[in-house]
């Protein structure tokens, strides 16, 4: 990388969003989905968990339990202002991001608590917000990732994908 893009990553908007490297090589990486929507950064930090031939929904990601919503660490949300999420408030900050996946839909979570391993010490009491979603059949992708859908300067769709299924949430920003 050349001293340019090394100054760019370096002065890229992640606010106080925790930086995670790999002290070693680890089976599910880490990675990070970013969007600036209207003037609001928006960042997930998250470990990518791949398929590798094992049957995800109903067995290893339970249905009806809270989900770290990726591998190792819980995954983390940041937002630099607030926005509406599925038409809710939510105040500019970190969070944890954990999911309740169910065969039909999936409520997304917005923890107080962004910084823990996995789901183990989640606390429904500092739960920011939760909204309802639809999830959708689709191909089958062997690493779970986020990217951001549909964006324009008031608002963009966050998708989460992996094993066959998508679970996308909208996020709204003050123009």
């Amino acid at each position: 990388m050349d001293d340019s893009a090394d100054a760019a990553m370096q002065e890229a908007p992640h606010g106080d969003m925790p930086q995670r490297g790999n002290d070693e090589a680890r089976p599910s990486p880490n990675a990070y989905a970013g969007q600036t929507i209207g003037t609001t950064n928006v960042m997930i930090s998250y470990g990518r968990p791949a398929v590798r031939g094992r049957e995800i929904y109903g067995t290893l990601v339970p249905y009806g339990e809270v989900w770290r919503t990726g591998a190792n660490e819980a995954t983390v949300f940041h937002v630099s202002d607030d926005v509406q999420i599925e038409g809710q408030s939510l105040p500019a900050g970190t969070y944890g991001l954990f999911t309740i996946p169910t065969e039909d839909g999936w409520t997304i979570i917005f923890n107080n608590v962004a910084e823990q391993w996995g789901a183990f010490n989640y606390d429904a009491s500092q739960d920011a917000l939760r909204v309802d979603v639809m999830s959708e059949e689709a191909p089958v992708v062997e690493q779970m990732a986020f990217w951001f859908d549909d964006v324009d300067a008031t608002s963009g769709t966050v998708v989460l994908s992996w094993a066959g299924v998508q679970v996308p949430f909208t996020i709204e920003v003050d123009g």
